[in-house]
């Protein structure tokens, strides 16, 4: 299994700064940010579905463009899958008719451009030698995280989308088995922390706090660092690292398991 991260950043500003998105082998989304937008339209084309985490703009911005830009060309519906909270936020929000067309009935009802598919907790969405599951996350909107597991080789990614403190999560994360990968995100260098806990995130010093619950070893990768923060993160977070060892993470690395 392949994962390519389209963006890991809290936001924009060149330089390799795209918002939210993983690719899975060549056609599954793990959230649509900004990054979406690099791939060119024969692969935008391949992806049969997209998991969001929830519905902040920057892990949907490129959404409705991408399903505008490639419904024609395919014979069959993009799915988004979600939590239900997620959906209708989406749906009453986004494809409105408003803001955006409503793709679940565009050409039409029987043969849509966008259909929608529920997730819950714990659920797996297997996809061949593939599965999604989704994970606790605590947020400001109702939130989720992944694992993505491959089957062939029993081995195992987990994201945490956007989140806070969340025990939950470190529950479902202790429980997957050759868990390889954890991407978890800090947004915020710590003399933002109290920001970081009233919006719902993450910074260093919490980070490290949260990562005393891991069990296993993964390899831990940061996400979601804001932009004119990123240096002053990465420097926190490798001062006090401790067992974990967690690195930033960097739009375009591909990681395979």
């Amino acid at each position: 299994m392949r994962v390519e991260i389209l963006g890991c950043s809290g936001g924009i500003g060149g330089n390799g700064m795209r918002t939210t998105s993983l690719l899975i082998d060549d056609d599954i989304l793990i959230d649509a940010g900004t990054g979406v937008g690099d791939l060119p339209l024969a692969r935008l084309a391949r992806i049969d579905h997209v998991f969001i985490t929830h519905a902040h703009l920057d892990h949907i911005a490129c959404l409705p463009l991408m399903i505008d830009s490639v419904g024609d060309m395919r014979s069959t519906p993009l799915t988004m899958h979600a939590s239900a909270a997620t959906l209708e936020i989406i749906r009453k929000h986004i494809f409105n008719w408003h803001i955006w067309p409503d793709f679940s009935l565009i050409p039409n009802a029987e043969q849509p451009f966008l259909r929608y598919a529920t997730v819950e907790l714990g659920q797996a969405v297997q996809l061949g030698q593939r599965s999604i599951t989704p994970l606790p996350a605590a947020h400001t909107v109702p939130a989720i995280g992944y694992q993505i597991r491959n089957h062939a080789s029993g081995a195992s990614l987990a994201f945490s989308g956007d989140t806070c403190l969340c025990p939950p999560l470190w529950e479902a994360v202790n429980r997957i088995e050759q868990l390889r990968y954890l991407i978890i995100e800090a947004a915020f260098a710590d003399r933002d922390r109290e920001l970081a806990l009233l919006s719902k995130h993450l910074c260093p010093s919490l980070l490290l706090e949260e990562l005393q619950h891991l069990q296993g070893r993964p390899e831990v990768l940061i996400t979601h660092a804001k932009p004119g923060q990123l240096q002053e993160i990465a420097e926190q977070i490798a001062a006090g690292s401790g067992p974990h060892q967690p690195r930033m993470l960097a739009t375009g690395t591909v990681l395979e398991f």
